[in-house]
């Protein structure tokens, strides 16, 4: 087993926070907020997925992602299917998901144009614990107030359709066209398969599973690289010691030993099966 501790990029943004979250340092008082930590793999490599954690003060941008066969038919290398584990959430916070009702091209760009979009949209509550994939085409909005663990498609592209007056591009007709403006129906998950393990995501793009603390043997087919991320506690893998805020990749077969009370995250492509 190859195990990667991966290195941190943090990005600032508008919408972030001088408070992130335990395991991170917080920037200055003085400097611009930061609004997500991503990891990066070494090299100039284009892995499959990315891990981000978000921070979020204000609410993100009305977006929607494309497709991998709508992301390459304008060059692009894939499409964004996400999903969202929520790890700390304001009382009224909200995440939007989809439309209350089917809404067509023309209204949906014309809703983008002059705001109203806020009330087309789903806005779901959310709290600490809680969790969604949205796969691409999916129209929705993190919310202000909230800490979360983003499994992501690696891929940068996304579709603006409204920022709340911030003064950032748009990209309306993009934007428009990949969208799937319907309610939101949540995929169906297999849910526990063991004791210890629980399969959040079963989705074309990415798996995404849930493991509790204590020991277990991983094998990966050859070539499949998987994200391991400690969401509480600590332990080591192939020799590799991890704890809460770090993402390792893995690669082949290896032991991992977690401490008791851990909560583990393991992401892998789609088209692999562990």
């Amino acid at each position: 087993m190859t195990a990667t501790l991966l290195a941190t990029h943090r990005v600032e943004k508008p919408w972030g926070r001088h408070t992130l979250w335990p395991g991170f340092a917080d920037p200055s008082p003085t400097g611009d907020p930061v609004g997500e930590i991503w990891f990066q793999t070494p090299g100039n490599a284009a892995p499959d997925l990315l891990i981000k954690y978000l921070f979020t003060s204000e609410k993100l941008s009305v977006q929607v992602h494309p497709d991998d066969e709508q992301a390459h038919a304008r060059g692009l290398p894939r499409g964004k299917d996400e999903c969202w584990i929520i790890l700390a959430a304001e009382p009224d916070s909200t995440i939007a998901l989809g439309t209350h009702a089917p809404v067509d091209a023309a209204t949906l760009h014309a809703a983008a144009l002059d705001g109203s979009i806020e009330q087309l949209l789903d806005w779901k509550p959310v709290k600490a614990g809680d969790f969604f994939y949205a796969p691409s085409g999916t129209v929705h909005a993190i919310g202000a107030g909230i800490t979360l663990i983003e499994v992501q498609q690696n891929s940068d592209t996304t579709y603006r359709l409204y920022d709340y007056g911030r003064p950032r591009e748009l990209h309306l007709d993009d934007g428009v066209a990949v969208s799937n403006a319907v309610p939101f129906v949540a995929h169906p998950m297999p849910g526990k398969v063991a004791d210890d393990r629980t399969i959040l995501v079963e989705g074309p793009k990415f798996v995404l599973e849930r493991w509790e603390g204590g020991h277990r043997a991983l094998t990966l087919p050859a070539g499949v690289t998987g994200w391991l991320i400690p969401v509480t506690g600590e332990g080591v893998v192939d020799g590799v010691p991890f704890r809460a805020g770090d993402c390792l990749t893995l690669e082949g077969t290896a032991e991992l030993h977690a401490e008791a009370g851990s909560d583990l995250l393991f992401a892998y492509p789609g088209t692999a099966r562990i």
